[in-house]
């Protein structure tokens, strides 16, 4: 499927703090907790659990959220398909849809058990 400018932008204001809920709902049922989901944020994004729960506080959208992000250097190396989008074939003018993306394939890797040292990527040596 084809990111379109609109669909970027649909995501790009959507507010994180009404979507994080749902996140740690599915982990949770799947018996994962708040400290792997919170644990694999902060590797993507940098920000611990009191800039997560600021940023929740703050009502910040996606686009927001991205921009006060460090993404981590190994981000790149998140690939895959995610509700029917190849990550790394999302064009880089849709920056805020791909990394959203990206998240939802790490948290989508933590729900279905995966190990957390194969979640947070490592360059090969």
């Amino acid at each position: 499927m084809k990111v379109t400018a609109e669909k970027n932008e649909k995501v790009a204001k959507m507010i994180f703090a009404s979507i994080y809920p749902l996140y740690l709902n599915r982990l949770e049922k799947n018996g994962r907790t708040k400290e792997e989901l919170n644990h694999v944020l902060e590797w993507l994004t940098g920000f611990n659990e009191d800039k997560l729960q600021e940023l929740i506080n703050d009502k910040v959208t996606f686009e927001t959220f991205f921009q006060k992000a460090n993404l981590h250097p190994n981000a790149h190396l998140i690939k895959g398909v995610v509700c029917g989008y190849r990550i790394e074939d999302i064009e880089d003018e849709f920056e805020v849809y791909k990394k959203c993306r990206q998240m939802e394939k790490l948290i989508d890797e933590l729900a279905r058990g995966r190990k957390m040292e194969k979640i947070l990527r490592q360059e090969k040596k």
